[in-house]
């Protein structure tokens, strides 16, 4: 029998950067032990931040994703219009839309099951973003 669980996660306010969230995630889906088999969807409800699956060892990746992303979609550029909210607010957009806003994770056993150098990220384009809220949804199969 397939069983669904949802939970939401109000994360705090985190500064422009990359930020690791695995673990929030992991202790806010406390129904993980429950399924054997299953997925978990993050969802973001937000249009100004993003998530992103990727290496959580060395830390330089996250300065490498801040040049990178920066360069892509810089503040201040004269070609954007939609600066009501300030200069940082469309680049924040635009890097969400390169990256997402939801990750589906596979379930293994009761837990994530991640790749030994897999984290989970926030990735907070907006200079004072605010508290950021993720929808955690999971299905599976329980023994």
């Amino acid at each position: 029998m397939v069983h669904f669980y949802q939970q939401e996660l109000q994360l705090p306010p985190y500064p422009r950067g990359y930020h690791l969230i695995t673990r929030q995630v992991e202790e806010a889906c406390t129904f993980l032990p429950k399924i054997t088999t299953g997925l978990l969807h993050v969802f973001l409800q937000h249009t100004s931040a993003s998530l992103t699956l990727n290496e959580n060892a060395d830390p330089s990746v996250r300065r490498d994703f801040a040049s990178y992303f920066d360069r892509l979609a810089p503040e201040g550029a004269p070609y954007l219009t939609h600066t009501q909210e300030g200069t940082d607010d469309m680049p924040a957009h635009l890097k969400t839309a390169l990256l997402d806003s939801a990750l589906t994770l596979p379930i293994s056993r009761g837990r994530l099951a991640l790749g030994t150098w897999q984290g989970i990220y926030l990735c907070e384009h907006r200079n004072q973003g605010g508290r950021r809220r993720l929808l955690l949804t999971a299905w599976g199969s329980s023994s």
